[in-house]
C-alpha cells in the first residue's frame, strides 16, 4: 500500500456512552469536536502540537495516542511508516467521560485513511474493529465514527458491530462538565463481577425502552434512562456526579452519568431547555456534595465548578479531508 497524500485534516466528535441502562452498548455523538492536522514527513521525526485540552500534559512524541494509532493503521494495510507532524485543537475534555480517548483513536485511524492510496482498505468495518482493539470496547468508538446515536455489540465471532438509532428531531442533549477528572480504569474498578438477575432484567427492559424513547417519544426518557447496573456502584468514586444525577432525577429530569463519568448527561426536549437549566442551577445551589471534592489522603477541600453545554447532536461522525 502506497501513501497518496501528505497532509490530512480530521474532525472527530465528542461522545457520551451508556445513556443510563445501555452499559457498554449505547452511545451518541455530540456536536463539538477535536480537530487535527497531520503531515507526513520524509524524515523519521515526530512532533505533536496541542492546543486546548491536554496541552502540556499528553506526550509530544511517538507515545501520543494518535501517533500510535496511525502507526497501527498503516501497519494493518501494509503502508510505509513515515515521520509525522500533528497539530491538534482539542475541545473534548479529558478524563470526563466524553470519549476523549476514543476520539484520539478514531482521529488517528481517519488520518491514516486520508494518507493511504486506497481508503477502502480502512472501511467502516475495519475502522470499528481497529478502534475496538485499541479502546477495549466499541460504545464510544461507534458514535465517534458514525455520528448520531448507536448501539454497538460484539458478535459471536468476537468482532465489533454497530448500527445507528433514530433520534427524535425535538430531542436535545445537555452536558454538565465538572472541573474534576475521573479515570475510566478507576470507575470500572468499583463495578462488581456479578449483579442480581433482577437488576439485569430491569436494565434490559429500560435499554429497549430507551431505543424507542430516543426515536419516538422523548416523554418516556425519564423512565428509559433508569439504571441498576453501574451508576450507583460508581457513586463512591464520583460523589459530586452522583449528587447531581440524583438531585436532577428527584426533580423529574432524565439525567445519567456520561460514560464512566464524571460528566452528567441530560436528555430532554429542546423546548424544555430553560427548565432543565433552571433545575441544574437549583440542584447545584442546594447540594454541598456536588460542589465539593475532599482529598481522601490529605483532607484538602476543593470547590467543584460545573459547566453547562448544549452542543446538539453530531450526525456526521468522524470526517477527513486531504489538503
Amino acid at each position: 500500500m502506497k501513501l497518496a497524500a501528505d497532509h490530512v485534516k480530521v474532525k472527530v466528535p465528542a461522545t457520551s456512552a451508556n445513556l443510563g441502562p445501555g452499559f457498554d452498548a449505547l452511545g451518541l455523538a455530540l456536536n463539538f469536536s477535536d480537530e487535527l492536522e497531520v503531515r507526513a514527513l520524509g524524515s523519521e521525526h515526530v512532533e505533536v502540537e496541542i492546543e486546548g485540552e491536554g496541552a502540556g500534559e499528553v506526550p509530544g512524541d511517538e507515545r501520543h495516542l494518535v501517533v500510535k494509532t496511525i502507526r497501527r493503521a498503516l501497519d494493518h494495510v501494509g503502508a510505509p511508516q513515515v515521520g509525522l507532524h500533528l497539530r491538534a485543537k482539542n475541545r473534548i475534555p479529558h478524563g470526563r467521560g466524553m470519549g476523549s480517548s476514543a476520539a484520539a483513536v478514531v482521529a488517528g485511524l481517519m488520518a491514516a485513511k486520508g494518507l493511504i492510496a486506497d481508503p477502502d482498505a480502512l472501511n467502516s468495518e475495519v475502522l470499528l474493529n481497529l478502534a475496538t482493539q485499541l479502546e477495549g470496547h466499541p460504545d464510544n468508538a461507534a458514535p465517534a465514527l458514525r455520528g448520531g446515536a448507536t448501539v454497538a455489540w460484539m458478535t459471536t465471532h468476537d468482532s465489533p458491530a454497530a448500527v445507528n438509532l433514530e433520534i427524535h428531531p425535538g430531542l436535545e442533549p445537555t452536558i454538565i462538565v465538572p472541573t474534576v477528572r475521573l479515570s475510566t480504569h478507576r470507575a470500572r474498578g468499583v463495578l462488581p463481577i456479578a449483579v442480581p438477575h433482577a437488576n439485569a432484567s430491569f436494565n434490559a427492559g429500560r435499554a429497549a425502552l430507551l431505543v424507542h424513547a430516543l426515536a419516538n417519544d422523548p416523554d418516556l426518557l425519564f423512565d428509559a434512562t433508569e439504571d441498576k447496573l453501574h451508576q450507583e456502584y460508581r457513586a463512591p468514586v464520583m460523589q459530586q456526579t452522583w449528587a447531581l444525577v440524583s438531585g436532577l432525577r428527584e426533580r423529574g429530569i432524565a439525567a445519567t452519568v456520561s460514560g464512566a463519568g464524571p460528566t452528567v448527561l441530560v436528555l430532554d426536549r429542546a423546548d424544555n431547555a430553560p427548565i432543565v437549566e433552571q433545575e441544574i442551577a437549583r440542584v447545584l445551589d442546594a447540594s454541598e456534595v456536588a460542589r465539593t471534592l475532599v482529598d481522601e489522603e490529605t483532607g484538602t477541600v476543593t470547590r467543584v465548578d460545573w459547566r453547562v453545554i448544549r452542543p446538539g447532536f453530531d450526525h456526521l461522525g468522524a470526517q477527513y479531508e486531504q489538503l
